[in-house]
């Protein structure tokens, strides 16, 4: 009996230590093909460039954290397979960015997975779905957004443009017909009177199937705006850089996107002054540089678009990871959570840190524009970002909104 006491405890201690190195498992579900795919594979890049740096510096308690692609091909249903799928094979952290849609359907389902299954719970980590919603009426204890969203960006934006006398007094507003589109569309709308401008056209069109927006292009001439404010992205961006450029328009555009690789390249001249507020500007200081030029040893190109705020995220996870790595057994979602909550990081632009209330990401915001006199050139042309001012994590933060009722275990 001794004998068998003995060997059932050593076996134990065996049992134990096996689960304790058990690699911590994350899973990338992304678009990673088709026509969003451009999105998709950057935050891919980035995603993997910071997992790279956690697992060089040891990985998570003396193990490689282990990450896993799922292509959810660009759309919600694709995603909820993957996550799935992702679950099933192990997955405790979900990551994506691209598409508020597809943020929607993963934090819906990460949910109502860990209502089913507590004590296996599992984090979803928003590297970029920036829809307003998702921390406002759809708020999740296990969904947290480290990027900022609808009226972060377009709040800095107009109120950046109208400082530097960069605003005009007659906007066009073009946005995809979904659920960040609309959240973009209301926000110039409710800037326009505290900013001091007058809305003279505005489009809502179908996401990622226009494959012409020289039709759009031609509204925007007609209604006789002298700035345009869009939230579109991807595919819907680049096309309508490229309308605008082959109609000559002759008007400023203000964007939250416009870093998108491609975009300056099919716009040419066009773009020149137009406007965006981001997370980043590599030639912003010295540390900016240092992390530019240290992506680009490892990636083999400069971080842009939704790459820097995707590090950023990461490394607030990665922070996270670091303030667990002693104790022992398996990791929780409900310890990630709650790490990522009491964790900070400074970023090479400023601080950043996640709102208990909501876990809305709070951080400092770039407003720049596309210059000649930019150091760091994009799309082999002469032009690039040129900062212009920074706002504060504190300055362009937005209200936890009303709708948003958190619910905490326990």
């Amino acid at each position: 009996m001794l004998k068998t006491a003995m060997c059932c405890s050593a076996l134990a201690i065996v049992w134990a230590g096996a689960v304790q190195a058990e690699p911590l498992q994350v899973a990338l579900v992304e678009t990673l093909s088709g026509p969003q795919a451009s999105t998709g594979l950057l935050y891919r890049t980035a995603v993997q460039y910071e997992i790279d740096r956690i697992n060089a510096a040891g990985g998570f308690r003396g193990e490689p954290v282990k990450l896993v692609e799922y292509d959810s091909q660009g759309g919600p249903v694709g995603a909820a397979d993957r996550v799935k799928a992702a679950i099933a094979d192990g997955a405790r952290v979900i990551l994506q960015g691209s598409s508020s849609s597809v943020a929607g359907q993963i934090s819906e389902d990460v949910r109502k997975f860990n209502l089913r299954n507590k004590g296996k719970e599992v984090l979803y980590l928003n590297l970029g779905g920036e829809a307003l919603e998702l921390t406002g009426d759809k708020c999740n204890f296990y969904t947290i957004r480290t990027s900022p969203n609808a009226a972060i960006r377009f709040q800095t934006l107009t109120r950046g443009m109208k400082e530097m006398g960069l605003m005009g007094d007659k906007v066009y507003s073009i946005n995809q017909n979904y659920s960040w589109g609309v959240d973009v569309q209301s926000i110039i709308e409710a800037n326009a009177p505290k900013v001091g401008y007058k809305v003279v056209g505005e489009t809502l069109h179908e996401v990622n199937k226009i494959q012409d927006f020289s039709p759009y292009v031609a509204q925007i001439q007609q209604s006789g705006a002298d700035t345009v404010l869009t939230g579109n992205w991807s595919n819907d961006l680049l096309l309508l850089m490229k309308a605008a450029s082959d109609a000559r328009l002759k008007v400023r555009f203000g964007t939250a996107f416009l870093d998108q690789p491609g975009n300056i390249g099919n716009a040419g001249p066009v773009a020149e002054g137009n406007v965006m507020s981001a997370p980043f500007n590599p030639e912003l200081n010295d540390k900016t540089r240092a992390f530019a030029e240290d992506y680009k040893a490892k990636t083999g190109h400069y971080p842009a678009y939704v790459e820097p705020y995707g590090v950023f995220g990461m490394e607030l996870f990665a922070a996270a990871l670091k303030t667990l790595d002693g104790q022992p057994g398996p990791v929780s979602a409900d310890q990630l959570v709650l790490a990522i909550e009491k964790t900070g990081i400074e970023t090479p632009v400023g601080p950043l840190r996640v709102r208990a209330a909501d876990h809305q990401a709070e951080m400092s915001m770039v407003l720049q524009e596309v210059s000649k006199d930019a150091l760091y050139k994009v799309d082999g042309t002469d032009y690039g970002f040129r900062p212009l001012k920074v706002y504060s994590g504190a300055d362009s933060a937005d209200p936890v909104q009303t709708t948003c009722q958190m619910k905490r275990p326990g």
